[in-house]
This record gives structure tokens, sequence and C-alpha cells, in this order.
């Protein structure tokens, strides 16, 4: 695989998970508060559809994150240069993505749990 394939899937690696929960966070605020003040579908299915989506997101960034991890098996982790900073980043991104699925399925939990359009 060429670098600069490696270099595109690393930075996918790294900031996929991220961006794929503060999208699923940010649209299902107001498709929450959308949900409840007009008809259409029920909160709950768009809050499950975002976290498919979401989740679906960061496990490619996390498969972006590992062909890049074994593309540069070869390099030491201490290496410098472009290939120790491929590495360095694959690796940072494994347990990054592993952490925002764990937020992704987090947040889809709580918010299907506690609806705003429940009376209280």
């Amino acid at each position: 695989m060429s670098r600069r394939r490696l270099e595109i899937l690393q930075w996918y690696g790294l900031f996929g998970g991220a961006l794929a929960w503060a999208t699923q966070h940010v649209v299902g605020y107001f498709a929450s508060h959308a949900g409840c003040t007009h008809a259409g579908l029920h909160p709950a299915v768009w809050q499950i559809a975002l976290a498919l989506g979401a989740g679906a997101a960061v496990l490619a960034a996390e498969a972006a994150a590992f062909a890049v991890y074994r593309a540069t098996a070869s390099v030491d982790g201490d290496a410098a240069g472009p290939l120790g900073r491929l590495r360095f980043f694959a690796t940072a991104a494994l347990l990054g993505n592993a952490l925002f699925l764990m937020i992704v399925i987090l947040d889809a939990v709580g918010s299907v749990a506690e609806l705003p359009c429940r009376g209280s």
C-alpha cells in the first residue's frame, strides 16, 4: 500500500470516530426536539438510526486504523519520520475508536431512555 493511502487511512482512523460521535450527538439533539414538536417518526427511531450510522462510521475508522497498524508492523514504535508517525497515530486511533464506540452506545442508550418529550 502506498504511503499516501496509508496517510489518508491514518487520518480517517484518527478523527473518524470523533467526528461520527459529534455528528450523532448534535444531530440527535435537534432530532429529539423536532420529533417532540412535529409529527413524524418517534425521536427514539431517529436516535437508534443515528447510533447505528455513527457506530458503523466508528467501526470503519477502527478498521482503517488497524489497516495502517498492520501495514507498519515492521516499524519500531519509536521510529522517527513518516512511518513512525503513521504507527504512532494508528496505535492511538485503535484505542480512541474503541472509546468512541462506547461513547456512541452510551449516547444512544441515554437519549432513548430519557427522551425530552415525556411529561414530568
